[in-house]
């Protein structure tokens, strides 16, 4: 097969969602500056490749990828290597929808080294489409290549170039667990709403670091998202709000600021001292919200958390982390919240 193909490294195009250029690797979420200042947890989850997407053009019945990962687990406790390790290939339709595809399954007896080859499409219908590639949530990236028919015409399509929304949060921001790229919360938004997203988040580290917050004030988004109180405690929320908001203001005095409570546990209706940990989180978070407001910080907006997941006890892999349901749930409320702030800067 791989002599009938032509190979083309995305590297040399560019992926959208890749908030800084002087990365240690291509792939990686961080600048290679930020070793020296966020916590080592955050730097090595920095290197894994959530949110990252290709864009491509091709009259091809065959798509194939290879991509090399630096992480030999494939898979995580409670998500299926298709989410952790694989990439997701979405087309356009006639009505301007991106629709999936295909999903590349890494498993261990198709890994030379930790190498995947994989055939995502060969039958397709002739002509030409454009194509989304969602990269791996939760594994590294160090190397990706796509492979079409070399008789095909292939055309790169380069990153977006309007401001983006950034999300900043935890494992739920980061992906976990959702069953493939494509149904992360922030790659639905960004198909929801046609914008550009960098997801920052960290699993069980988006804990509001004021290196984290001084990376973030670099950029210049659409919308802030921040989404970080599942990895806090009330003390946390109530000592580092303020000062994350007040950076992030200084440097983008115009960008909404949107301030997440946490998504409610599953079994909080049925534990009293889970139900207390997320009232008093929130508490935290409303309070700081509150003086915000009085002090008459603008562009600050508020979601709240008890709906993030839905009422029914059904969106989650462990109580915690959304399923593909969940995902769409969160999705849902982000995309009522963040659709008018977008439409308003454009």
């Amino acid at each position: 097969m791989g002599d009938e193909l032509t190979w083309y490294d995305v590297s040399e195009w560019g992926v959208e969602g890749r908030a800084w250029d002087d990365t240690a690797s291509y792939y990686d979420r961080f600048p290679a500056r930020a070793r020296e200042t966020v916590p080592e947890p955050v730097w090595l989850l920095s290197r894994e490749s959530a949110g990252l997407l290709a864009r491509f053009s091709t009259d091809s019945p065959v798509v194939r990828v290879r991509y090399t990962l630096g992480d030999e687990r494939i898979t995580r406790a409670t998500m299926a290597a298709t989410g952790s390790s694989g990439v997701d290939l979405y087309a356009r339709d006639d009505t301007g929808r991106d629709r999936w595809v295909a999903t590349a399954r890494p498993e261990i007896p198709w890994l030379t080294g930790l190498t995947v080859d994989y055939g995502l499409v060969s039958d397709l219908a002739p002509g030409a489409h454009d194509y989304t590639l969602h990269l791996p949530l939760r594994n590294q990236v160090l190397r990706l290549e796509l492979g079409v028919a070399a008789d095909a015409t292939f055309t790169p399509v380069a990153p977006r170039t309007d401001k983006p929304i950034v999300f900043y949060g935890t494992s739920i921001m980061h992906g976990s667990c959702a069953s493939r790229p494509g149904m992360a919360i922030t790659a639905q938004v960004g198909r929801r709403l046609g914008v550009p997203t960098v997801n920052l988040g960290f699993a069980a580290s988006g804990r509001m670091d004021a290196p984290v917050v001084e990376l973030l004030a670099e950029l210049d988004p659409v919308v802030y998202v921040i989404d970080c109180l599942p990895n806090m405690n009330a003390a946390q929320v109530a000592e580092r709000t303020e000062p994350l908001v007040r950076t992030l203001r200084e440097a983008r005095p115009g960008t909404p600021i949107v301030l997440v409570e946490d998504r409610t546990l599953q079994r909080a209706w049925l534990s009293p001292v889970t139900r207390d940990q997320h009232d008093v989180r929130r508490q935290a978070l409303r309070d700081a919200f509150r003086r915000f407001r009085q002090d008459g910080v603008e562009h600050l907006r508020y979601l709240e958390g008890d709906d993030l997941l839905g009422d029914d006890g059904e969106a989650t892999t462990d109580g915690s982390h959304p399923s593909d349901l969940g995902m769409v749930r969160y999705a849902d409320a982000y995309e009522r919240a963040l659709r008018p702030l977008v439409r308003e800067a454009t």
